[in-house]
């Protein structure tokens, strides 16, 4: 154990109760005998903006704007025929204004500059293609000299409305391009070809400064898509690092050394979420975007900006913001559990949690306490059970529900020391979720018996269970929040008020067998689960209104345990499955969601 050494130069605060409120400081814990900080993870992240005052994809944008002022423009609106679109928005950082419209309406355009200083260029007329170019003063458009060549899905570059390039694209013939021409603020000039034709693939930079990135080349029917990448430097363009993953119609924004590419679509994924940052000399995988889409767009950087509209498949209103350097969640690894199992219940918090029952080499009834270091066996529950529903605290806990294998309707209530069988459920069920804030109070939803899917919910008054209004639909075991106030999940997502379920937005990775924490319908967490082969890492944090993608777990897996009490910014996520077979872990991670943690300091 690490105990208090002399720093020398350095007093250090000596405290028997760690402190909550500081960052970057060193104390001594006495009672512990331990030498601590408290550190500040950052990372990057995309969390919900306003949504656009009209759903549309393929449409131009201010590619050098920032995070709180940007504008797009044209595109695609929804239809069951695409429609030609003129409209201008401006954003602000949290809301959309419409202002002044294109004079030509058109989709597959392509922008440059920034929210006061813009081009919109070229684009598809619904069939046939145009070389028409307007300039944006900050207030209006105003059609200026048109491109040499008619073309749509080309790449842009620029930083104003009188310094611009567009290169590649598709014309009339048809063909695919890799010519170039730049504008001076009153006329186009040629200038150097690319190395490779493309179209759909990412601009960005200035006149003098660019990039171009990914996109397709023939043959077009698959497109071929790809992840190179060329440089310009105003007079010549130059290969350099290729992107992670390959990748055609998607949005990209920043200068030549600051870029941000995001979305799109390859041959084997049709709507990606993947996003990839430029550094000036290599691309890096970051967070996905919370929702897949292709034909966004956005400004800012590879350190701040937004991405607006695209499909989804439909098309889609949503705006996205992107942070680069922010406070961010975190998983850290705790205390193993005692007993490797999968498919078991977790109740609790992140630092008082409880583990009952689920499977290793066979199906278990042992139960396992957390005190926030390390994890000990209590007693036992009276009948072994996997995929059981739960909730509640350390010392006061409900389960119900599952397999023993057979399915049951038992339940059994927690009181800190054992287990006792309590009244059953109406309708016996396995993969059950759950919800409530002790053993007096919860909501059991959803499940399978052996005759199917069920979407009956009942309500614990602490004596009984009493059938309420069902589901709309039938999820999975994902569940979280109170009796009153609940969270059911996994494919379409409910939200419970105590009387009826309303649909509500889904997951942004659908999955089942996930860990859940949450404290009502409006707060909570979910990680892990299906799909299988793997389980997923993945990590979502719930607002009430929407899922925003959080950093992973370490180990992907499913049948996951999570602190049912938890919350979306405190969890605990223990033991699981993962493949071969699957093997059953005891991998326990902690969730500190505004990413402060304490730590321990080595010293010898």
């Amino acid at each position: 154990m690490t105990k208090y050494k002399e720093i020398i130069g350095t007093d250090i605060q000596v405290v028997t109760t760690d402190p909550t409120e500081v960052t970057g400081q060193v104390w001594y814990n006495s009672d512990e005998g331990e030498l601590k900080t408290r550190n500040q993870f950052v990372g990057n992240s995309w969390a919900t903006g306003g949504n656009l005052n009209t759903a549309r994809n393929s449409m131009a944008s201010s590619i050098l704007g920032t995070q709180t002022s940007g504008i797009v423009a044209g595109g695609d609106s929804p239809g069951t025929t695409p429609e030609l679109f003129a409209g201008t928005e401006n954003y602000n950082g949290s809301s959309w204004t419409e202002v002044n419209d294109l004079n030509t309406a058109r989709r597959q355009l392509q922008g440059a500059g920034t929210a006061t200083s813009a081009l919109a260029m070229a684009g598809n007329l619904n069939g046939p293609f145009t070389n028409v170019v307007e300039s944006w003063n900050g207030s209006s458009w105003t059609e200026v000299a048109d491109l040499s060549v008619a073309r749509q899905q080309g790449m842009t570059a620029g930083e104003s409305n009188t310094a611009a390039l567009y290169t590649g694209g598709e014309n009339p013939t048809p063909a695919v391009l890799k010519t170039n021409e730049l504008w001076n603020g009153s006329a186009w000039t040629e200038s150097a070809d690319m190395n490779i034709i493309r179209r759909n693939g990412g601009g960005s930079g200035t006149k003098t400064d660019a990039l171009v990135f990914a996109g397709d080349s023939p043959p077009l029917n698959p497109p071929t898509t790809n992840v190179r990448t060329e440089a310009w430097n105003g007079t010549a363009w130059f290969e350099v690092n290729d992107m992670a993953t390959e990748r055609r119609a998607f949005g990209a924004m920043g200068p030549q050394t600051s870029v941000l590419a995001f979305g799109g679509e390859n041959p084997s994924i049709a709507f990606m979420n993947q996003t990839e940052s430029w550094n000036g000399n290599i691309w890096t995988s970051v967070n996905d975007m919370s929702t897949s889409a292709q034909q966004r767009r956005g400004s800012g950087s590879a350190s701040s900006g937004f991405a607006a509209g695209g499909s989804t498949p439909s098309i889609t209103a949503a705006t996205e913001e992107w942070d680069a350097e922010i406070a961010t969640g975190v998983w850290i690894t705790g205390a193993n559990m005692n007993t490797a199992r999968f498919r078991l219940a977790g109740m609790g918090t992140r630092t008082a949690a409880l583990a009952a029952g689920g499977f290793s080499t066979s199906y278990l009834s042992i139960t396992e306490s957390y005190n926030g270091t390390s994890w000990a066996e209590v007693n036992d529950l009276n009948t072994t059970t996997i995929e059981a529903g739960s909730n509640g605290p350390q010392t006061s806990a409900l389960i119900y529900g599952g397999r023993t294998p057979s399915t049951t309707a038992k339940t059994e209530s927690w009181n800190g020391y054992v287990w006792t069988e309590v009244n059953d459920l109406n309708t016996a069920r396995q993969t059950v979720g759950g919800a409530g804030v002790d053993n007096t109070s919860a909501l059991a939803f959803g499940g399978g018996t052996p005759g199917g899917a069920q979407s009956v919910t009942e309500s614990w008054n602490g004596t009984s269970w009493t059938e309420v209004n069902d589901l709309n639909s039938t999820p999975s075991d994902i569940g979280f929040g109170t009796q009153t106030a609940a969270i059911a999940s996994g494919g379409t997502t409910e939200s419970w008020n105590g009387t009826s379920w309303t649909e509500v937005n889904d997951l942004n990775t659908p999955r089942t067998s996930a860990g859940s924490s949450g404290t009502s319908n409006t707060d909570g967490l979910v990680f892990g689960g299906d799909p299988e082969p793997a389980g997923t890492t993945a990590t979502e944090s719930w607002n009430g209104t929407s899922w925003t993608n959080q950093n992973n777990l370490n180990v992907g897996r499913y049948g996951i345990g999570g602190a049912a009490r938890g919350s979306s910014t405190s969890s605990l996520a223990f033991g699981g499955g993962s493949p071969p077979a699957p093997s059953k872990s005891t991998a326990t991670e902690e969730w500190y969601g505004d990413g402060h943690v304490t730590e321990k300091i080595s010293s010898s």
